[in-house]
């Protein structure tokens, strides 16, 4: 306590309550805290850090701690967690170059999974101010860096065994379902059947191609949060791939009684480097509710356009159907969340489409929102970067 009281320069008397309350939360709390300073000498170390790092906090503060030192056993791991670089696996979860900077890491031998949040305290850098009267700043130039050290080791573990039992039902489902399809498809032609019977076939032939494609969703959704959905960009002609895939749905609006249109852009638009088939599965993704869910007689534009000023292309997928609520907006690209009008106008869905076009947007390092008026229809915008350095050169697990 008297040493955390230091550091952070708080008046030894009379302790307020509010720094009572403080350092009785941070040595309390299950997530380890880690202060250093600009030479990385540990400052600070809560016990929660003590059990994750194995170590006492009186052997370790003073301390100031060198990249080189990864490779001593006893220390591997915190200095991997100072230095998240030297990690087995690191991915950052925030904007380089912004506060806090919040990285998950992985660690073999032991297995542990970290989410490190690091911020800074004190000091001209951090633009830290406090109130009158609670933790003050370290002096101008002392620069100060707090870590909170989540160990998410329990919980990753228990979402992969999720995510193993899921992808293994489903690759067990996925084989007789496609053969039943075949089969009903041949039943289908068969021109002896009677026309009662031509319809159950009919009807069972969909319903099996509907269950493939949710079989298929969960299999892609594996693969997104693992990190595996392997990634392939090469550069394209963003217009030549909507036209394209436009005319592939055009069939699926002909039969639901929509108009399909493609808005083309005005001049020639800069190349933009996808995975054409994981993009593509974004895009019909994005073409299907857009149909589904849109009145009779209605419409789908699809429009290309620059972003002004930045380095960007943004699609627009509009159109004339029943619409989102504003409070469900936010939730549309979760896993499994469909909006309550969307369910009492189609039964029939799972609410992954979205989500599965989210993160193929993000893979390819983009944006997708969305904006609704209840009746009026939906507009769903995706940029793509024109500048390759903008795509992640790693395919990230879904968060």
């Amino acid at each position: 306590m008297d040493f955390f009281r230091k550091f952070l320069n708080i008046p030894e008397q009379p302790p307020s309550v509010e720094t009572n309350e403080l350092e009785r939360v941070i040595w309390s709390i299950d997530d380890g805290i880690v202060v250093y300073d600009q030479d990385f000498r540990i400052l600070f170390f809560n016990p929660a850090a003590e059990k994750l790092f194995k170590m006492s906090a009186d052997s370790i503060i003073g301390k100031s701690l060198q990249a080189r030192e990864a490779e001593k056993p006893e220390l591997r791991v915190l200095v991997q967690t100072l230095f998240p670089s030297l990690a087995p696996v690191m991915i950052s979860r925030s904007p380089a170059g912004t506060w806090p900077q919040v990285v998950d890491i992985s660690f073999t031998e032991p297995t542990l999974e970290f989410r490190v949040t690091t911020s800074p305290l004190g000091g001209a850098e951090s633009g830290l101010r406090l109130a009158e009267g609670s933790l003050r700043p370290a002096e101008s130039g002392q620069a100060k860096f707090l870590k909170v050290i989540r160990d998410r080791t329990r919980e990753t573990a228990i979402l992969k065994s999720k995510e193993e039992f899921l992808t293994i039902a489903s690759h067990q489902l996925k084989t007789p379902i496609t053969q039943i399809s075949w089969a009903l498809e041949a039943l289908n032609g068969d021109k002896e059947l009677s026309e009662a019977n031509k319809e159950i076939v009919k009807g069972a032939f969909s319903a099996s191609r509907i269950l493939l494609k949710i079989v298929e969703d969960f299999l892609n959704i594996s693969k997104i949060e693992e990190g595996k959905f392997g990634y392939r960009f090469e550069p394209a002609d963003i217009t030549v791939f909507l036209n394209q895939i436009l005319s592939q749905s055009l069939s699926q609006a002909s039969r639901a009684g929509v108009r399909l249109y493609f808005d083309p852009p005005q001049a020639q638009l800069p190349m933009v480097n996808i995975d054409a088939p994981k993009l593509s599965l974004a895009v019909v993704n994005l073409l299907e509710n857009a149909i589904r869910y849109n009145m009779k007689d209605g419409e789908v534009i699809v429009k290309v356009e620059p972003v002004a000023d930045k380095p960007f292309l943004k699609v627009s997928v509009k159109d004339t159907g029943i619409g989102v609520a504003s409070e469900a907006l936010e939730k549309l690209f979760t896993k499994f969340f469909r909006a309550e009008n969307a369910v009492k106008f189609q039964t029939e869905g799972t609410g992954l489409g979205l989500y599965i076009a989210k993160n193929i947007v993000q893979a390819h390092g983009g944006e997708i929102w969305a904006e609704s008026e209840l009746n009026r229809g939906t507009v769903i915008y995706f940029t793509l970067p024109t500048d390759p350095k903008l795509v992640p050169q790693r395919e990230a697990p879904a968060q």
